[in-house]
């Protein structure tokens, strides 16, 4: 269950450095969303309901590379939407790359064999493909059937071009302990390692009905756990966010962990909850309450336990405790007996709903844009890729 060395140690380093400065609020991964248009409307997904104009709409890769540079963080990830749909994805990755930060290029990988070639292997890129489970269960978590082969045969295709490939798993509640389990078996076997999360309730997802709850999530996750003893699956989270879903640790969320920057700007609070957009990376770290967010603060918040908010907090935890970390990392997550206290909810505030109003506020926007073009890019229609 580790993340590769080489990563492990940068990564390490970066974050030994924050505490030694006495920096609080420090970037782990930057979530960076060229564009939210995908060419799949998976059920569980809140990142597509969108008008057209919105879905059209694409960061630049100076725009792409001035996050980066912004940000300072040591890790990318590219998510979506689908990132092979941005018709300059080439030049993202290759300018992150360039940079030496730890790049995953996350896709649904329908075009991954397709456009392989723009790539390069490098050890700082990783290709990251959505898989939810086997065939049955990942064609229906994206509405698709057939996505599932297509994926598995573009990480082989991948592999065999000499890149750093593994698989990214959302679980919802529509799959068993053994059925989980065996999708972990079929990972080894085709030599990926998996990261893996408990869905977010997007408040706009078109199936509410499947999200776990976090007392759920715990004991799921205590039950693939326990099938997984002895098995050696390749799981590249740190060993004590895997230990908080086995629910053996109390962690509060580090929603400033994972900034995420997308064609709106730079989302507060977090990569799943949009309470706002600002201009800059200073300004979402300098005027965020960020004691606001998190399980026990704010209702949406209320049952997370995904990586983007716990990730953070466990690999800060890893350098505090790192004889807890290693005896995890040894033995894998306890899988049995009392698990720790979970956090109250009774002071958390009520949700806000505000999803409306940025869409209103973005589309006048890019209206007011177009009311104001030369003449010849008004009658431009946006290039379908």
């Amino acid at each position: 269950m580790r993340i590769p060395f080489h990563k492990e140690l940068k990564i390490g380093g970066y974050i030994l450095k924050q505490k030694l400065r006495g920096v609080k609020h420090y970037p782990l991964v930057l979530m960076l969303e060229p564009l939210f248009r995908c060419n799949l409307a998976c059920a569980g997904c809140g990142k597509i309901d969108y008008p057209a104009p919105i879905l059209n709409q694409r960061l630049s890769v100076k725009e792409c590379l001035d996050a980066v540079d912004e940000c300072g963080a040591p890790v990318v990830a590219i998510p979506g939407g689908e990132p092979l749909v941005h018709k300059e994805i080439g030049e993202i990755v290759a300018g992150v790359v360039a940079r030496k930060k730890f790049l995953s290029l996350c896709t649904n990988a329908l075009l991954l064999e397709k456009k392989l070639h723009l790539f390069k292997p490098s050890p700082y890129l990783t290709i990251t493909v959505h898989l939810d489970g086997l065939k049955e269960a990942h064609d229906r978590s994206v509405c698709q059937d057939g996505v599932f082969e297509i994926a598995v045969s573009a990480i082989k295709a991948a592999k065999a071009a000499g890149f750093n490939v593994n698989v990214n798993a959302t679980i919802f509640d529509t799959q068993t302990p053994e059925q989980i389990a065996g999708f972990l078996d079929f990972a080894k076997e085709i030599g990926v390692g998996v990261n893996m999360s408990p869905g977010y309730a997007y408040e706009r997802a078109p199936d509410q009905q499947h999200f776990l709850a976090r007392r759920t999530t715990k004991e799921l996750f205590r039950k693939v756990f326990a099938l997984g003893k002895g098995k050696k699956w390749t799981l590249e989270h740190s060993p004590l966010y895997l230990d908080f879903l086995a629910g053996n640790q109390s962690f509060l969320c580090t929603p400033w962990g994972m900034p995420t920057r997308n064609v709106f700007g730079w989302q507060k609070p977090c990569y799943l909850v949009g309470e706002g957009y600002v201009s800059s990376y200073k300004e979402l770290m300098e005027t965020t309450d960020w004691d606001s967010y998190g399980t026990g603060r704010y209702e949406k918040c209320a049952n997370c336990m995904a990586h983007c908010g716990y990730e953070p907090t466990a690999a800060d935890a890893a350098i505090s405790h790192p004889l807890k970390t290693a005896m995890v990392a040894m033995f894998g997550p306890r899988t049995s007996g009392p698990m720790a206290p979970e956090i109250s909810l009774a002071n958390q505030r009520p949700a806000d709903y505000v999803h409306t109003r940025h869409v209103d506020s973005m589309l006048a926007k890019l209206e007011a844009e177009t009311r104001n073009a030369p003449p010849a890019r008004r009658a431009a229609a946006p290039a379908a890729e």
